[in-house]
């Protein structure tokens, strides 16, 4: 007999279904993968650096030793003109590099302006390890790694010193982004990157490993042709790069400077903290650099990729065209973050 209980119980599970198909939905635009380990890192070449990070956490590695594994395969590739060997040197045909790492403690390591030195990101870590300090820049920075085994190397290939003779023609300096996916935005000179190659200028990556402890890295060579000396926001922790294993993890690509001025992935980490899922506590990061100057907004590109302690993602943008990897037992795989414009 249908009666009123068995009515009710029927619109409660049927109602409690409608409520679970939208949680599953809310989890699904937030990207939260349940479960670790877990690698993510910003860009298309994050694929191939996630594949490494997680050989290092499917063994049931620590965290910092995936990420520095992971980055480390873009900073050897000389075909990624915005990272490690291969980078586009400055106007003055210089190849400087900049790196920041962080761990599950606390413990940080930075080098800013380093030439000579395929892996920066291995350089930070040494830092972090064996001295007193976070940062080292330029001569001291190089001095520093040559005394702990590094190998100095010519980091200007063939393929950027030509773009470099290139752009000296006319010495334009207008940073460009995204041309491969969406265009060169309004008021920026595809010209500036010969043969229409993108100035992406990071590769940042967060990991989780099977402990439940998170650790960050990132590289850049830096904007193509920048003053020499000068440096964004990569290797600045709290800026490029925030690591709080109660709470997560943070890092940025674009253009540095305007990161800096929010010190973007420290903001982003303490979002999280207030309870904004990763997704949201990037996009208010991304608002908050927009709302400081709206029309310079339209000519530049910032993104933030985070992740919290319990292994969900998100990513957000103010341009289209920013994508991030994702790695785990489950999944390889390639997003699009959403974006203001």
């Amino acid at each position: 007999m249908y009666n009123r209980r068995r009515f009710l119980q029927t619109t409660f599970m049927g109602s409690t279904a409608v409520v679970m198909s939208k949680d599953k939905l809310r989890e699904n635009m937030e990207g939260r993968i349940a479960g670790k380990p877990i690698v993510i890192s910003t860009w298309n070449f994050g694929q191939s650096a996630n594949q490494a990070a997680w050989k290092v956490l499917n063994a049931g590695g620590r965290a910092l030793d995936a990420v520095e594994a992971g980055v480390k395969i873009p900073e050897a590739d000389p075909k990624i003109n915005t990272v490690g060997y291969g980078g586009l040197p400055d106007r003055d045909g210089h190849v400087t590099l900049d790196a920041c790492i962080m761990d599950e403690k606390g413990g940080c390591g930075s080098v800013m302006c380093l030439e000579h030195i395929v892996h920066p990101i291995s350089v930070a870590r040494t830092v972090m390890e064996k001295t007193p300090h976070v940062v080292l820049v330029g001569e001291g920075a190089l001095q520093f790694a040559e005394a702990n085994g590094f190998k100095k190397e010519n980091l200007l290939t063939a393929e950027s010193e030509k773009a470099w003779k290139d752009w000296l023609k006319s010495s334009k300096y207008e940073p460009v982004i995204n041309i491969e996916n969406k265009g060169s935005l309004p008021g920026s000179s595809a010209s500036v990157m010969p043969g229409g190659k993108e100035n992406h200028d990071t590769i940042g990556m967060v990991a989780l490993d099977a402990a439940g402890n998170l650790s960050g890295a990132c590289t850049t060579s830096g904007l193509a042709f920048k003053m020499h000396g000068r440096v964004g926001d990569s290797p600045i922790i709290g800026a490029g790069l925030f690591v709080d294993n109660e709470i997560g993890a943070a890092t940025s690509t674009g253009v540095g400077e305007e990161v800096i001025r929010v010190v973007g992935s420290h903001l982003v980490v303490e979002l999280l903290r207030q309870g904004l899922n990763p997704r949201d506590a990037c996009k208010a990061a991304v608002e908050r650099i927009v709302k400081r100057n709206p029309e310079k907004a339209k000519t530049l590109q910032v993104g933030f990729l985070a992740m919290k302690k319990d292994g969900s993602f998100g990513a957000f943008s103010i341009q289209r065209g920013f994508t991030y990897a994702v790695k785990n037992g489950e999944e390889d795989k390639m997003y699009d973050a959403e974006s203001l414009f």
